[in-house]
């Protein structure tokens, strides 16, 4: 398929000052002379913020990184996932149109976006809120058929279904992701017969759409102020900004800015009390608790934690201590650990 630029493009492009910043980051993970390697995620950076590729974003990126402009547009118009025309300004709509959806009614979903949308993929809609495409497999071929809008997957669809979302969103409002026949996840349509965890109320959705959920921002726009921008590999025995700018208020404590910096979290936290080794009975099978696996019980057991009492007692400082220290991404408070440990340590 040839992809070109659009042909009309807009003037300039500049990212955001928070998406500027973790731009800049993302270039520094690379060696001296090996910054062209951040090609791809300060295009995807820039798609996410506008929607769409066009001519200046990529230009911009390329002079970030010291590129000819050629070889940006070469890794833009290669990669299907960046979209080298403008796209609807709340979603661009996604059809899986593969076998396994196509079977289950993909046509159906592709004729709604010829009805509610445009005639032909990749145009915008009149109101200007949508566009759409058919793609290759996205990998939920068991809750077919399925579109990904924004950042999220819709399953499970029928015509009337997806015909809803779209008027939803077209409303301003942020359907739930997932499956839409009252699934849970891809379990057999006559129910589970193993795995029945989530059936104990904990989890609303499956941990994606839960997540997705949670977040809530399906279609919105990329700009860096979703989430403090951590670098982490950077800074290493450097002052955190916030701190040297700490030194100079004379604002009392209770005015501090809120954690924003990896430096900062650590010292918020609290390292919980561990064990040298496990108790003479034996160290307990961490893994009892719903979402820790025999890789975390390992690197649990090397920060000193062994026993269902000791995550019990976890305060919320301590959770978040262990959630850095263990690269735990917020699994901790995500799963309800704290109370799963409480349970077992209770012999519950």
């Amino acid at each position: 398929m040839l992809r070109r630029l659009y042909h009309e493009q807009p003037e300039s492009f500049a990212f955001t000052p928070e998406n500027q910043k973790w731009a800049e980051a993302q270039i520094t993970k690379y060696p001296e002379g090996r910054q062209a390697s951040a090609i791809i995620p300060l295009l995807w950076r820039a798609q996410e913020q506008e929607g769409w590729l066009s001519r200046p974003a990529i230009e911009a990126v390329a002079d970030m990184l010291g590129m000819a402009y050629i070889r940006a547009l070469e890794v833009a118009s290669f990669y299907f996932m960046f979209q080298l025309q403008p796209v609807g300004s709340v979603a661009h709509v996604q059809v899986c149109g593969t076998l396994s959806c196509m079977i289950c009614g993909a046509e159906d979903l592709i004729a709604v976006c010829k009805e509610k949308i445009a005639d032909k993929a990749h145009v915008v809609s009149s109101d200007g809120k949508f566009s759409w495409e058919e793609v290759e497999c996205l990998g939920a071929c068991s809750n077919a058929p399925m579109v990904q809008i924004g950042k999220d997957y819709y399953e499970d669809l029928t015509a009337e279904r997806f015909a809803e979302i779209l008027d939803e969103l077209a409303a301003g409002k942020v359907p739930t992701p997932g499956p839409q026949n009252g699934r849970y996840a891809a379990e057999p349509l006559k129910g589970l017969t193993s795995l029945t965890d989530h059936e104990s109320g904990r989890h609303q959705y499956n941990a994606s759409a839960q997540l997705a959920t949670d977040i809530g921002d399906t279609v919105k726009r990329i700009d860096g102020t979703e989430v403090p921008l951590l670098t982490p590999w950077q800074g290493k025995g450097k002052p955190a900004p916030k701190k040297a700018a700490a030194k100079k208020s004379p604002a009392p404590k209770a005015a501090k800015a809120p954690v924003e910096t990896a430096d900062e979290q650590k010292v918020a936290a609290k390292k919980p009390r561990v064990l040298k080794a496990a108790r003479k009975a034996g160290a307990d099978d961490l893994k009892k608790i719903t979402g820790l696996g025999p890789k975390m019980e390992e690197t649990l057991n090397g920060l000193g934690i062994f026993h269902y009492d000791q995550i019990a007692k976890w305060s919320p400082a301590e959770v978040a201590w262990v959630d850095d220290a263990a690269k735990a991404r917020g699994r901790i408070e995500r799963d309800g650990w704290v109370e799963q440990a409480a349970a077992l340590a209770g012999g519950k």
